[in-house]
């Protein structure tokens, strides 16, 4: 296991507390004693997923529990945030998808996937990005929506030739 985040076996598995409450306890405690603050994105459902090693709808669970004990709210398309519904969160002013998108594109600029070659799957960016399967296909609609790849139906989705890249690189 990589370096320690939290321990799946702090979780009591076995116990009569649902293990989606008991992760919801453990990012409380971290908003309560500051390490999260208002505004502050709480883990995403893949990196809860990962972290302790729950399913996504556990996950999933785990942030509704929050908003539903009034610590957290969520954001359609941005994610869940400490605080109250309205508060003003500390994630970019753009979307995760984009700043997904924007990352792959710049990688693309610097060959690292070159023309005609596959860019990472949903999977794998998931598990890079930490986020859900909804997130990653949204990156890479808005790369193709670009002109930086294109998809080729249960093939995967690959880097256009360069005379289709978009003209204003400058963002």
């Amino acid at each position: 296991m990589s370096a320690f985040v939290y321990n799946p076996v702090v979780l009591d598995r076995e116990g009569p507390v649902p293990i989606y409450k008991q992760v919801a306890d453990l990012i409380r405690e971290r908003i309560e004693r500051g390490e999260l603050k208002a505004g502050d994105p709480v883990p995403s459902e893949a990196k809860l997923e990962k972290d302790y090693e729950i399913a996504r709808t556990t996950a999933r669970r785990v942030a509704r529990e929050l908003r539903e004990q009034g610590m957290a709210y969520t954001i359609q398309g941005e994610g869940t945030f400490v605080g109250k519904p309205g508060a003003p969160h500390t994630l970019s002013r753009f979307p995760r998808y984009q700043q997904i998108a924007e990352e792959i594109a710049g990688r693309i600029r610097q060959g690292d996937f070159p023309p005609n070659r596959a860019i990472p799957g949903e999977k794998v960016m998931m598990r890079q990005y930490g986020v859900a399967k909804v997130t990653a296909r949204q990156a890479v609609a808005y790369l193709r929506k670009q002109g930086w790849v294109f998809t080729v139906p249960y093939r995967g989705t690959y880097v256009t030739t360069k005379d289709k890249w978009p003209k204003n690189e400058g963002q």
